[in-house]
């Protein structure tokens, strides 16, 4: 059997080792180009520190850009009797390169290293969420210029309550998108500062260079505090589960609506038959099935910081086995939510919305009341005064509006803002280093 980095002369107890490992190596599958990236800066900096030659630093280099090859191609495995990824990789260096391998471990712990590892992930992830997120929100806007004069109900207490438009709704869901892409941001510029060096969580003795590792990944800055780069475990994942709540959040009440307007006693919105399902008894079912999931899924995504938040609290600073189960629920979420993104984004673009809703029902003529109000005290009726003849004359069956709507102030129907909202989509987009940090990435590989 192979020994752990960390076993001694005694063997561990088969059923302990099952219950600690867990699922632990199949999520460490996700982490394996990264933890190459960050071995690959690594030795940059022992080398320049003098605990590695430059003849060994460069048959390391050569080996681990293999290694990160197989891992991006799908073809890197964590073999039987290994404990991990951090592991997995040494081993084969070790195999490949004899004793050289062994000291790519010098000044640095698992600890550090399943940090880096975790922060270039989450760096990656956050990207492609990103992408995903800007792709509904063009096609949310999109909608919204197309469908800005059909006029829809606006409820609240699911009341009928005030004239709305198809516009409107799809622009209101865009501008959330935003929302949540600041929080995306947020996430990246807390995360994107380097941790590598800060071992099992108290420093080195080694002259270690931790600006240079910074620079190499193409971090923003040190988690200077080694301690504190340490209690990033945990925290980290707290910021990224709430970015993803976030999102769950948007979608979720997106897809509610939906499933709402696509019930026939509203008929708002319709879609084509292959995307809904059938009964296996009622012939004429087209069931939202698409966005029911799309709902249920993104409440997991809102459930999510809590449970992160339970994994993690009363724990003490230092490291803690607790955080290894953070991977479990974090990582599968990231790809619920990118497939939730893509889905909603794939739907939408064939929606087709009923242009003559408001003839569909006698009862959406009171949507107009606040409008017949409004032109009253334009007209010099005091508010109050005109409020309660226009009620009299709906209790009395004698109210008749026209359907006019005369909205023209920032973000109302008459003026969306579509292109306002797109610019301030556009300056979160452009405060994401993306270009920076790919950059640095493929410099580290080439050298």
């Amino acid at each position: 059997m192979k020994k752990k980095l960390w076993q001694k002369s005694y063997d561990l107890n088969q059923d302990i080792e099952q219950f600690t490992v867990g699922d632990d190596r199949k999520m460490d599958l996700y982490l394996a180009p990264y933890d190459v990236l960050g071995s690959l800066a690594h030795i940059r900096m022992l080398s320049k520190v003098g605990l590695l030659e430059e003849e060994e630093r460069q048959a390391l280099a050569k080996s681990l850009s293999q290694i990160y090859q197989r891992a991006i191609d799908g073809d890197f495995a964590i073999e039987d009797g290994i404990e991990d990824v951090h592991s997995q990789v040494e081993m084969l260096l070790t195999q490949e390169l004899g004793d050289v391998g062994k000291k790519i471990h010098s000044g640095r712990s698992r600890n550090d290293q399943v940090l880096v590892d975790l922060r270039l992930f989450f760096r990656a992830e956050i990207e492609t969420l990103s992408q995903s997120t800007l792709q509904l929100f063009e096609t949310l806007q999109s909608l919204s210029e197309e469908h800005k004069d059909i006029l829809m109900p606006g409820y609240t207490h699911l009341q009928v309550a005030m004239v709305s438009s198809f516009g409107l709704w799809f622009g209101a869901y865009a501008e959330s998108l935003v929302d949540d892409m600041q929080q995306l941001l947020a996430t990246y510029k807390i995360m994107n500062h380097n941790p590598l060096g800060s071992a099992a969580g108290y420093g080195s003795s080694f002259p270690l260079d931790r600006k240079l590792t910074t620079e190499l990944l193409g971090f923003e800055d040190l988690n200077y505090n080694v301690v504190h780069a340490q209690m990033g475990r945990g925290k980290t994942e707290l910021f990224l589960a709430f970015a993803l709540a976030a999102i769950g959040h948007t979608l979720n009440k997106l897809a509610m609506d939906i499933v709402l307007f696509m019930n026939q006693n509203f008929g708002f919105i319709r879609f084509p038959d292959e995307l809904t399902t059938g009964s296996s008894i009622m012939p004429h079912k087209k069931n939202p099935d698409v966005f029911e999931l799309i709902r249920a899924k993104c409440n997991q995504l809102i459930a999510l910081p809590g449970q992160v938040s339970m994994l993690t609290t009363n724990l003490p600073s230092g490291y803690h086995r607790d955080f290894q189960l953070l991977k479990e629920g974090l990582f599968p979420a990231l790809q619920l939510a990118n497939e939730s993104l893509a889905m909603a984004t794939f739907a939408l673009q064939n929606i087709k919305v009923n242009k003559e809703v408001l003839d569909t029902h006698p009862m959406y003529k009171y949507l107009f009341s606040v409008e017949v109000v409004n032109r009253e005290v334009l007209s010099g009726t005091p508010f109050r005064d005109a409020y309660q003849k226009i009620g009299e004359d709906i209790d009395s069956g004698n109210f008749d509006p026209d359907r006019e709507v005369h909205h023209t102030h920032e973000g109302s129907i008459g003026n969306l803002c579509t292109a306002e909202i797109k610019a301030k989509m556009d300056r979160v987009v452009e405060a994401f280093p993306f270009t920076k940090v790919e950059e640095k990435i493929n410099a580290l590989l080439q050298g």
